[in-house]
């Protein structure tokens, strides 16, 4: 009996030990991923300079100066580095997937590279992404099959699960690559996600998951003081883009497959697909309404243009930072105030106060999107020399447009 005793409290000292070491692993891939990417941005950013490989200033860009444009290989290296350092073998399952992330982690990284250099054609992109995603789908039995209630829906076939993981994927790629407009935005939001996903991974015993997750934020982080810099300023461009998206998509799908047990785990969110929407409504709102105004106009939803809202805040005056601020600040607020109020309102009627949120953004995004236009024409009539020769005109316009 006394021998039984002893070995059950010699294995749990084990245990508490390999958690410890294992939440410091977590730590120091963070600190290790961010020294790592202010180290290695700097060389990205010379040879860049040496093999002229630059953003060039266009019509939708908010940039006035060709900037190095290959931040991703920065955020990729580290990111690797970082995770590698440490075995993952005590979470078999865990590790066998995080590991096979990394093919079509990789297959991003070179399709973003390719993009960065020669523009490639969006239907490539597409078919590059899906079968990135299908790789994790086939190879690792990946992919959303519960769906908590949602409507009546609980679980679901492989003939919805498969679709619907690939949606995903595709959506939160595309949706991070899309909010990559202004300094510090893209990098900023997945920083926080990251750390988001990486604290639940870790708290929860997950840290294959976790560690992934803070070496990833880590080199956001390190990516950000240079993203933000006047004197040696750098994109993360398609190659950052791109592979930050899949990883957040990654994390998004195994965050709702550990969920599933939260009828037998007081851990576990019941409403884990709100957790992620409200975590990721920058991306998710942005990219829902361009492509909305777009099909309304009758364009194509692909079609680029500058009516992003990073872009309609700038056109209201406002600078780089505090656009980013003012995204990062909707983030903090919206969780905050979902895990504050969230209570034990269901999952159906949580999509419709979401849908809700969703119309006030579109008509939020509608008033300042004509507050910028009136802001432009005034500075047009302020500096056009024939101003004073034809208010009434102008007025008049102006009036319509409102």
């Amino acid at each position: 009996m006394e021998h039984t005793i002893l070995n059950d409290v010699l294995l749990g000292a084990y245990f508490d030990q390999l958690a410890d070491r294992q939440v410091y692993q977590c730590i120091l891939s963070f600190l290790i991923s961010c020294f790592l990417s202010i180290v290695s941005i700097p060389i990205v950013i010379n040879m860049s300079n040496l093999l002229n490989l630059m953003a060039k200033p266009g019509f939708r860009s908010s940039h006035e100066t060709n900037t190095p444009t290959l931040g991703g290989v920065a955020i990729f290296a580290s990111t690797l580095l970082a995770y590698f350092l440490w075995p993952h073998s005590e979470e078999i399952a865990d590790s066998n997937l995080t590991n096979l992330s990394m093919v079509g982690l990789t297959m991003l990284f070179f399709l973003g590279l390719k993009d960065d250099i020669l523009a490639l054609d969006s239907t490539k992109k597409l078919l590059v992404q899906v079968l990135a995603t299908l790789t994790l789908v086939f190879m690792g039995g990946f992919k959303v099959d519960y769906l908590y209630g949602i409507f009546g829906w609980y679980y679901i076939p492989d003939i919805i699960s498969i679709p619907l993981t690939l949606f995903i994927f595709i959506s939160l790629i595309n949706a991070i690559n899309l909010i990559d407009g202004v300094d510090g935005l893209a990098g900023g939001i997945s920083l926080i996600a990251g750390l988001w996903f990486g604290i639940w991974f870790m708290l929860n015993g997950h840290f294959s998951f976790a560690s992934l997750a803070f070496a990833l934020s880590g080199s956001l982080l390190g990516f950000l003081r240079f993203n933000f810099s006047k004197t040696s300023k750098i994109f993360m461009g398609d190659t950052g883009s791109l592979i930050v998206g899949f990883l957040l998509s990654f994390f998004t799908i195994e965050f709702l497959r550990l969920n599933v047990s939260y009828r037998n785990d007081p851990n576990a969110f019941f409403n884990a697909p709100i957790v992620v929407m409200v975590v990721l409504i920058v991306p998710i709102f942005d990219t829902l309404r361009v492509f909305l105004v777009r099909l309304l106009n009758g364009n194509s939803p692909f079609t680029a243009d500058r009516n992003h809202m990073h872009h309609i805040l700038l056109d209201n005056g406002l600078s780089h930072l505090n656009v980013s601020l003012i995204l990062w600040s909707v983030t903090l607020i919206n969780t905050l105030l979902f895990f504050g109020f969230h209570g034990d309102v269901s999952n159906t009627f949580s999509i419709c106060i979401y849908i809700a949120m969703f119309l006030l953004y579109m008509v939020a995004a509608y008033l300042l999107k004509k507050r910028a236009n009136f802001v432009k024409r005034r500075k047009g009539m302020q500096t056009s020399p024939s101003y004073s020769e034809r208010p009434q005109s102008l007025t008049r316009k102006i009036l319509k447009d409102l």
